[in-house]
């Protein structure tokens, strides 16, 4: 990931956040990762000014209280975190959610292989595009 910009992860499954912490880890990511179980929690963490902005969003889509979906809807009005990029990584392979969350403005939707290592693949390939994106920041 660029810099040292944080990384937001919204995922309320705990085996999954030790997961993308473990494969971060094997793949020498070294930026500081918040995680929020649920939008609820997410919507709060970036709000408070307190807290620097996440350079990305790694965003699940089933979580209670509040589910990825609903995330999107409020944040993507919201000036100040719209332009941060956001990637779905799901177990969801439901095409409605795909289309759903593209016209909502997520930059990517990855499927939450089963298998550590494809899994890793994943996280890598995330991090080779965002390493060499161009993103704006915009309400910062």
């Amino acid at each position: 990931m660029k810099k040292q910009e944080t990384i937001l992860l919204v995922e309320d499954d705990i085996v999954d956040q030790m997961t993308v912490k473990r494969a971060l880890k094997d793949i020498n990511i070294t930026n500081p990762l918040k995680i929020s179980n649920n939008g609820e929690e997410a919507l709060e963490f970036l709000r408070d000014e307190k807290n620097e902005l996440p350079g990305i969003i790694l965003l699940d889509l089933n979580m209670p209280r509040m589910n990825g979906v609903e995330f999107l809807k409020i944040a993507k009005k919201d000036n100040r975190i719209k332009s941060i990029p956001v990637v779905v990584l799901t177990t969801s392979k439901d095409d409605q959610d795909r289309i759903n969350t593209f016209n909502l403005g997520v930059a990517g939707y990855m499927i939450k292989p089963v298998d550590y290592v494809l899994f890793v693949e994943v996280i890598k390939t995330i991090n080779l595009y965002w390493t060499i994106s161009e993103s704006p920041r915009i309400g910062t």
